[in-house]
């Protein structure tokens, strides 16, 4: 331990220095517990050549202000989540070091899935459902009022397998991935329309158009939106498997952040805006600055482009629906932040092949429980209850508490 000269005064030629009343403002204390702090061998008191008064360095100051941040920090609270899933750089997107859009290519739905959840690229067994799944998903979806969406039908459908896996508290790796093939297997075929076979985007294209020509950009969809980093969803769907619930209710919290009309469900915006345009009812009063945001256009994340929507767009026949798309990026010549998003890719599928307009909140959802999975499964991992964020009291003051000023 340094001696008591040593800890509060040192003769110093120059650098970065703070004054007594700005290492306090810092550390946001009085200027006596700063004294304190020297006292306690916590902080040093420099001298400084040209200065008359103590002085102390910025880089020490600055280090016990983060230490005590971090001391009063509550019990379980964190700031990053470090995963091995999804990066997303330079506008472009990649999964587990592989760019997505170079898997369209050559993987499918089953394979991207596999990669998500194993680091590996395995298509078999796929989303195999057994006939008892399917007809727990389908009694429960059954129920809903006919204004539901498709996506409600999913999540109920979801607790309802859960509710009924005696396994589902087992948390291991090739338990998790059993429930997550079987639960997405099951509400896709428990979707109203005729029962299919083949690989997950062939039975979904039979359940949202009956056109099998969709199924190549319907598996792409379902491949680029399987994960997007720690989206509000997926978050959600983390602070769910750290309390230790199983992977149904992971997933089940996730599509239920997932609903919100500035995220899963903003591709049925971006549908009706698109049916405007496709019939040229919206005017150009749109396009003036006061009537942006456009829906389908531009991203919190993307800076210049979405590389999901042009992977995607690139893949529809020449039809009326790509061109009205092309129209109107010319219209918003080039504004900042108007470049097409995944949801008007979504809503120009559903345009293109006939389906109705919430079809793309189902893709969206059937997609991002395969990432939902995949987080839970580092979830799993990490200790218990670690998420509990700081929060900042706003309301009136507690009655008998003084705040030390």
């Amino acid at each position: 331990m340094p001696s008591r000269k040593t800890r509060l005064e040192m003769t110093a030629p120059g650098g970065d220095y703070l004054t007594t009343a700005e290492a306090a403002k810092r550390l946001g204390v009085k200027t006596q517990t700063v004294y304190a702090y020297v006292s306690r061998g916590m902080l040093r008191r420099v001298r400084v050549t040209g200065q008359r008064t103590s002085m102390f360095v910025r880089a020490e100051v600055d280090g016990l202000a983060r230490r005590s941040r971090e001391s009063s920090r509550p019990a379980g609270s964190i700031e990053r989540v470090a995963s091995a899933l999804t990066l997303i750089k330079d506008d472009e997107l990649y999964f587990r070091g592989r760019r997505a859009t170079d898997l369209i290519a050559s993987e499918s739905a089953e394979s991207v899935a596999s990669l998500l959840w194993t680091g590996e690229c395995v298509a078999d067994p796929g989303f195999v459902a057994s006939s008892r799944g399917i007809a727990r998903a389908r009694t429960a979806s059954a129920g809903l009022p006919e204004s539901a969406h498709l996506a409600d039908g999913l999540r109920v459908g979801v607790i309802a397998l859960g509710a009924a896996d005696p396994a589902r508290d087992d948390f291991t790796p090739a338990s998790v991935i059993r429930m997550a093939r079987e639960m997405i297997g099951a509400v896709v075929d428990a979707l109203p329309g005729p029962p299919g076979s083949g690989g997950i985007a062939d039975r979904l294209a039979l359940k949202l158009c009956g056109r099998p020509g969709a199924v190549p950009v319907l598996g792409s969809a379902l491949m680029l939106l399987a994960d997007h980093g720690l989206a509000a969803s997926t978050v959600a769907a983390r602070i769910a498997a750290s309390t230790g619930a199983h992977p149904y209710a992971t997933v089940s919290t996730g599509l239920s952040a997932l609903d919100g009309p500035h995220h899963g469900s903003a591709s049925t915006s971006a549908y009706r805006f698109l049916g405007e345009e496709l019939g040229n009812r919206s005017g150009r009063q749109r396009y003036r600055a006061g009537r942006l945001p456009v829906p389908g256009f531009g991203h919190r994340v993307y800076r210049k482009r979405d590389p999901r929507a042009e992977a995607l767009l690139r893949m529809l026949p020449g039809s009326r629906v790509t061109e009205t798309v092309d129209r109107i990026v010319a219209k918003l010549g080039g504004r900042q932040n108007t470049f097409p998003n995944v949801d008007l890719a979504l809503a120009a599928i559903s345009h293109t092949y006939s389906m109705r307009q919430d079809a793309g909140e189902v893709v969206f959802a059937i997609a991002r429980m395969v990432g939902f999975v995949a987080h839970a499964i580092e979830e799993y991992q990490e200790p218990r209850m670690r998420f509990r964020p700081a929060g900042i009291y706003a309301g009136p003051a507690a009655v008998g508490y003084a705040n030390e000023v």
